[in-house]
């Protein structure tokens, strides 16, 4: 039987564009600056979909937390080929305190409420770099996970999974339902056609809210600083090695 596939979608500064930090450090600005889908969850759509092209998956719903805009990545995924948009609309202020744990309780109680088979996300997100909501969506539903994906094969009613680790490349085989995080060199995204990106923009968005999921959004967290990476002093070119010992020596180094 095709599997039900969610993918998460994250609306996140695009990769291409230079962060700056607010003048009075409360986070990093936003307007005016382009968005676009975090790459990896970009990754989680196209493997989805490629899914669904070898008909191993049957539906494709794409979900995306925060404000109206967060629309402009859901209807991309559309595009793409989702089957199907939610959009859980967080407002834009209490967005910015929007943690994993939040985001993954919303998908949980999606996948249940959508009688999702998998749930593929992307291994993180380019803002945060958290890389938490996969396991814990897969915790929080006590299903398998296999996360950093590089390689998804249907097998036997589950998944074979080529792994990323520290050490080289683990297969794990899980059961569905389950989870799976993308890595980077799991496949390359296709570039949305301009009849589907019109389709797209018709097609309708389910709209919810966390309230209506019974999800707690409060925050967890305080951010008291934001504060940009010090800047790195210039190297200097020495003519010898006895030069860079003396140089090390009047730096203290040794």
């Amino acid at each position: 039987m095709a599997m039900r596939v969610m993918v998460g979608v994250k609306r996140v500064i695009d990769y291409a564009v230079r962060v700056r930090v607010k003048s009075d450090r409360t986070g990093v600005v936003t307007d005016n600056v382009k968005h676009s889908m975090n790459p990896f969850d970009e990754i989680a759509v196209e493997e989805a979909v490629r899914l669904k092209e070898k008909k191993a998956a049957s539906e494709i719903v794409a979900v995306s937390c925060g404000p109206t805009q967060a629309q402009e990545v859901l209807r991309t995924a559309l595009a793409m080929g989702a089957d199907k948009a939610i959009h859980v609309e967080v407002p834009a202020k209490e967005y910015e305190n929007l943690s994993p744990i939040h985001v993954a309780n919303i998908i949980a109680k999606l996948a249940k409420e959508e009688k999702i088979d998998l749930v593929i996300l992307g291994k993180q997100a380019i803002d945060d770099d958290c890389n938490q909501t996969g396991q814990m969506v897969a915790a929080l539903l006590n299903w398998p996970q296999a996360t950093f994906a590089s390689e998804v094969a249907p097998e036997n009613g589950g998944l074979k999974v080529t792994r990323e680790i520290d050490g080289g490349l683990e297969v794990v085989k899980v059961k569905l339902p389950a989870v799976v995080t993308t890595d980077l060199r799991l496949n390359q995204p296709r570039y949305a056609t301009l009849p589907n990106i019109m389709k797209a923009k018709k097609k309708p968005i389910d709209k919810k809210t966390p309230a209506d999921l019974g999800v707690d959004v409060a925050p967890r967290q305080e951010i008291v600083s934001v504060e940009e990476p010090p800047v790195r002093k210039a190297g200097s070119k020495v003519e010898s090695v006895e030069d860079l010992v003396k140089k090390l020596k009047e730096a203290g180094r040794i």
